[in-house]
């Protein structure tokens, strides 16, 4: 079985094997500049995970899981034009480093190409596999429009959070090892219990980040602390503080969380230091573990040899083991 790196190692190589100039090269130099700033792959690693499972051969799962890749990274471009994002991966965004309309049409195109590579697994099983794609990529549209939607509402619920990075977030997770599940010949009933495991792992997934961009280190975390303070981003954090703390602790957050804030510092300082007196880092972590124990226990379930699922597992346990 392969580990974590040499899946990875697959998708980057497949990667740079399709990684050419076509014409016109002003739609499809952003694509590649995109698909060549890194990433964990993770998406695309599911989908091989999710073969894994089920087959030996997870070649054959390696063109669809950089469809995958290449649809996940189509999201990234329209996002970071509707957040007005400049930087991705520390490195200039599409959009600024050509233009917007460019960033548009080769998100498009990034749509398109993914439903090609998704489409080329094998006809047997391609309209199950077409049918969990699209899908999802409804789902995850439908995601980004709740939290759009979120920018303007004065108060947002912890079941509505909850719901919307089902959508944007788990979704693709569950989808991509239940592709792959598919296409390494899992029956229909564990193929969709391979889904709930993904959604389990994506809601984790997610939660996890909310959790480590206010109380990770900088360092492992890969990006500054705070950035969801600064940005007013309504996350399970503010929400669940929103929810329960004293009338003044919330006059307080919604004070600070003015986008006319004038110390930046300050403002996370303060937050950080509400979110300790009402114990919302102590919150999100039994959220983080409660789903990540959710996805141990599918794991245990899934009638395959304990070799094909150690990869699944290493992955689940260091979600709780990064915020304890």
């Amino acid at each position: 079985m392969r580990n974590l790196d040499e899946l990875q190692s697959l998708i980057d190589d497949e990667i740079r094997r399709q990684n050419h100039i076509m014409e016109p090269r002003e739609l499809y130099e952003p694509i590649w500049y995109a698909l060549s700033n890194g990433g964990k792959r993770l998406r695309p690693v599911f989908v091989l995970m999710g073969c894994q499972l089920f087959s030996d051969d997870v070649e054959k799962a390696v063109l669809p899981a950089l469809g995958i890749e290449m649809f996940h990274n189509f999201t990234l471009l329209h996002d970071d034009i509707m957040d007005k994002a400049f930087l991705r991966r520390n490195l200039p965004t599409v959009h600024v480093k050509w233009d917007v309309n460019r960033a548009i049409l080769s998100g498009d195109a990034l749509a398109i190409q993914s439903n090609i590579f998704i489409a080329s697994c094998e006809k047997e099983v391609l309209p199950d596999v077409l049918s969990v794609f699209n899908s999802t990529a409804l789902q995850v549209c439908e995601g980004q429009q709740f939290d759009l939607n979120f920018e303007r509402m004065d108060s947002v619920s912890v079941e509505q959070y909850l719901n919307m990075i089902r959508l944007k977030t788990a979704v693709l997770i569950a989808g991509s090892l239940q592709i792959g599940a598919i296409i390494g010949g899992a029956e229909p009933k564990w193929a969709a219990r391979v889904y709930d495991l993904g959604l389990a792992i994506g809601m984790a997934f997610q939660l996890q980040d909310d959790f480590l961009d206010s109380f990770g280190n900088a360092e492992t975390f890969g990006k500054n602390i705070g950035g969801d303070i600064l940005a007013d981003k309504k996350t399970y954090l503010l929400i669940k503080a929103l929810e329960i703390g004293s009338p003044v602790q919330i006059s307080q957050l919604e004070s600070l969380m003015s986008e006319d804030y004038p110390q930046p510092e300050r403002k996370i300082n303060e937050v950080l230091e509400i979110f300790r007196q009402l114990k919302i880092d102590q919150f999100t972590k039994e959220k983080v573990i409660e789903y990540s124990k959710l996805a141990l226990k599918i794991i245990g379930k899934i009638p395959v040899e304990k070799e094909r699922k150690v990869e699944l597992e290493i992955f689940t346990r260091n979600l709780i083991s990064r915020v304890r």
